[in-house]
C-alpha cells in the first residue's frame, strides 16, 4: 500500500508537505501542490481513516529549548532546522512542536526562557542543557509535572533524562587527537584554544579536550599539549595579540585544536607567517568554518550532524508519546570527518529542507 512517505520520496518533498496538501492546510506552492495531487491520483491514494482519527484525537506538544543562532554563531541553526523538518513529518500523528530560544551565554536567559516554555504546558521537552546549576532547577520542575525530557547536543550526567541525542564528544576529541598526530607525526607540541566560558559550562567541549589529550596518553605518544584560555573567542586586538605572542614564544607548536564551532575566528586572528605552518582542526560545518576548510586554512572539521540531532530528538519523543516506545538512553550521531574534498556532500538533507522551506514561504 502506498504511503505518505512514498509520495513524499517520489515528489522529492517532506512528508509534512504531502500532509499539508492532503488536508488542504496551505503553505505549499501551487506547482508543488499540483505535482503532489497528481501523484496522489496516480497511486489512488486514500487517507487511512483510523490513523487520521487517531491524530485528531491525540494532541501532543513537544517543546524545544535551545540556544539562539545568529550570523556570528550559525551552529544552532542546524538543529533548529532539524526540529522544523521533524515537525512537518509528525503533524499527521497529532504532534505539534513549539520552539523556544535562549542566550547561550546568559544563565538568566536560559531559566527565563524555560519558565515561558513551561507555561505552554508541553507533553515533552527537548533541551540543550548549557548550565548545570540552572538545569537542576529546570529538571526539578519538569519531573514534578511528570514531563519527559531529552538532552540534545550536551550530555550532562546525574539527571533522569529519557535520552541523550548528539555526538559522543569524548570519542570525537579522541579521533581529533589521532588526526592531529597522523598529520604532524613529528610534532613535539599541539595547542588547544578555548574560551573560559566553555571550561565549566559546556560539557561537550571539556569532553572533547579530554578525548584529545587521552589519545596521546593512551598511545604513549610523547607530545606536550598546551592550552590557551581566552575570555571570549572574538576577533579582537587582545585575542590576536595573545595568540600570536604565544605562537612566537612556542615555535615547537605545529598543530592547533579549537574544540568549538568558532575556529574561523581563530584563523582570522593568526598571523599568516604562523598559519601556513600549522595544522588546524575544529568542529562544526558552519558556513564560516567551511570557507576556512576550502581555502586550506583549516585541515579538518569534525561534524556533529546537528540537523540530524534536532530531527532525531523529535522523532524519538514522538515515538514515545504516540506509541509508548522507550528510546535508547544514548543516541549517538556519526562522527563525520570533513575535508575540502567532501564537505559539499555533507548535510544535504538540511540544504534540501531549507531550500524547500524558503520556496514555500515565498509563494
Amino acid at each position: 500500500m502506498i504511503t505518505i512517505k512514498d509520495i513524499a520520496k517520489e515528489a522529492q518533498v517532506s512528508e509534512g508537505t504531502v500532509d499539508r496538501v492532503i488536508h488542504n492546510r496551505g503553505g505549499v506552492s501551487k506547482k508543488t501542490e499540483a505535482k503532489i495531487k497528481a501523484l496522489l491520483e496516480h497511486h489512488n491514494f486514500s487517507v487511512n481513516p483510523v490513523a487520521s482519527a487517531l491524530a485528531m484525537k491525540n494532541k501532543y506538544v513537544i517543546a524545544s529549548l535551545m540556544p539562539k543562532h545568529d550570523d556570528a554563531d550559525l551552529f544552532w541553526k542546524s538543529p533548529y532546522l532539524g526540529v522544523l523538518k521533524a515537525e512537518n513529518d509528525v503533524k499527521s500523528l497529532g504532534v505539534q512542536v513549539t520552539n523556544f530560544a535562549y542566550n547561550q551565554y546568559d544563565e538568566a536567559s536560559y531559566f527565563e526562557t524555560f519558565t515561558t516554555l513551561l507555561k505552554s504546558e508541553p507533553s515533552a521537552v527537548i533541551m540543550v542543557p548549557n548550565f548545570s546549576k540552572e538545569t537542576s532547577a529546570v529538571v526539578a520542575q519538569l519531573e514534578a509535572k511528570n514531563i519527559p525530557y531529552i538532552f540534545l547536543n550536551i550530555d550532562i550526567k546525574g539527571f533522569n533524562n529519557l535520552a541523550f541525542v548528539g555526538q559522543d564528544s569524548y570519542m570525537a576529541g579522541y579521533i581529533t587527537g589521532k588526526l592531529m598526530h597522523l598529520s604532524r607525526p613529528k610534532s613535539d607540541a599541539f595547542l588547544i584554544i578555548q574560551a573560559r566560558h566553555n571550561i565549566t559550562k559546556n560539557n561537550a567541549v571539556s569532553n572533547r579536550i579530554k578525548g584529545f589529550n587521552d589519545y596521546f596518553l593512551k598511545n604513549n605518544i610523547p607530545v606536550e599539549n598546551q592550552t590557551i584560555n581566552l575570555e571570549n573567542l572574538d576577533n579582537s586586538s587582545g585575542t590576536k595579540e595573545k595568540i600570536n605572542t604565544y605562537l612566537n614564544a612556542h615555535p615547537e607548536v605545529k598543530g592547533l585544536f579549537v574544540p568549538s564551532s568558532r575556529i574561523y575566528i581563530i584563523v582570522d586572528c593568526i598571523d599568516d607567517a604562523h598559519l601556513k605552518n600549522l595544522e588546524l582542526i575544529g568542529f562544526d560545518n558552519t558556513p564560516q568554518n567551511i570557507e576556512c576548510l576550502l581555502d586550506d586554512s583549516v585541515a579538518f572539521l569534525i561534524s556533529q550532524k546537528p540537523f540530524d540531532q534536532g530531527y532525531e530528538a523529535v522523532r524519538l519523543l514522538t515515538d514515545y508519546l504516540v506509541q509508548n516506545k522507550i528510546p535508547n538512553t544514548k543516541t549517538y550521531l556519526p562522527i563525520d570527518i570533513l575535508i575540502k574534498e567532501n564537505v559539499s556532500y555533507n548535510e544535504r538533507k538540511e540544504s534540501l529542507f531549507e531550500h524547500e522551506s524558503t520556496n514555500n514561504s515565498s509563494l
